[in-house]
């Protein structure tokens, strides 16, 4: 098998992704001090057996900082894919299955990149509509690295920090979690870095402006304050025609009743949204008396409840459960 390469420098770097050409290239950043490194290193060397015309290289984030920082790598394991000398996607974290499937989907099929030589104007637009619906998702939406509760870098941490002092009710974005997302922002928006705040699916401005709104005093006025409980819950379970709440999200349910819930509506290929209730203990209680209903997963179409686990197998099993899903009994 090919022995996975190591780069230690930046024209180094630059140099094994110039000769990769039109290849597959999948860099993993690590330090020797994360065992968890290894580990992915393990993952790299068998998928190198998989895929012997992609390239599989390991770079010591913190030996190569002028690479680091110009791919933004804040923590490791993290993996970032190129082709023809483009970064066309990234994956922060130890997670296996998701590298496996990566190296899948882009070895296989040219990646986003491959689809924007063959036509830029039609992916271009649709990523234009998916950003306009996540920046309009929420009346205040914040970008920002990792989530409210564990923020990942210096600058999000302070932009919460902004908000949660002065009331704001805000929900957010990981931009680790889908590169996509995260680079097509900067260019819809015209605004190079993180975070990003909306108001009403208009750009605010990051921590900097969010500072001085807040300074100022103007903050409060431009940005919605927290809703009632019962305001935050009607927004929830409307936030998307389908609503599931459940432990855990689509990627990683966290009790088995949400993952049996998952497997039910995903094999009816009709889109929905997820609420971790795990997330916000707050709403994990309230939709209990709101709704009358103990116990969850809870599903919810056009904002009214559907049931649970045993509700939803039910419609499968009777083949209604497409249609109630599409709103259509």
């Amino acid at each position: 098998m090919a022995e996975l390469q190591q780069v230690t420098s930046q024209s180094q770097f630059k140099e094994l992704l110039k000769k990769a050409g039109r290849c597959l290239t999948v860099v993993h950043f690590q330090a020797g001090w994360a065992p968890q490194c290894g580990q992915m290193n393990d993952v790299m060397a068998e998928l190198s057996k998989e895929h012997p015309t992609s390239s599989f290289v390991t770079l010591e984030a913190e030996e190569v900082p002028e690479v680091s920082e110009e791919y933004e790598i804040s923590s490791v394991p993290t993996f970032l894919f190129f082709r023809g000398g483009e970064k066309v996607d990234r994956l922060d974290g130890a997670h296996a299955p998701e590298l496996t499937k990566k190296v899948q989907r882009l070895a296989a099929s040219g990646g986003p990149a491959a689809a924007a030589a063959g036509g830029e104007a039609t992916p271009r637009r649709g990523l234009n509509e998916r950003l306009k619906e996540l920046t309009s998702a929420a009346p205040c939406m914040l970008f920002m690295k990792g989530s409210p509760q564990e923020p990942r870098c210096g600058f999000s941490r302070q932009i919460v920090g902004l908000l949660k002092e002065h009331g704001v009710q805000f929900s957010s974005f990981d931009i680790l979690s889908d590169e996509e997302v995260r680079q097509g922002l900067k260019t819809y928006s015209n605004w190079p870095t993180y975070p990003q705040l909306y108001v009403k699916g208009e750009l605010v401005g990051g921590v900097d402006i969010v500072r001085e709104l807040a300074e100022s005093g103007e903050l409060g006025n431009t940005c919605p304050k927290t809703l009632s409980l019962e305001e935050r819950l009607k927004a929830a379970i409307n936030r998307a025609p389908a609503m599931l709440f459940m432990k855990g999200n689509k990627e990683a349910a966290r009790c088995g009743f949400s993952r049996q819930i998952l497997e039910l509506l995903n094999g009816t290929g009709v889109e929905y949204e997820t609420f971790d209730i795990l997330s916000d203990e707050e709403v994990r209680q309230g939709l209990k008396t709101y709704s009358n209903w103990p116990t969850y997963p809870q599903l919810y179409v056009k904002g009214e409840l559907v049931g649970g686990v045993d509700i939803v197998r039910e419609l499968a099993e009777s083949g209604e459960l497409e249609a109630v899903l599409r709103g259509d009994s």
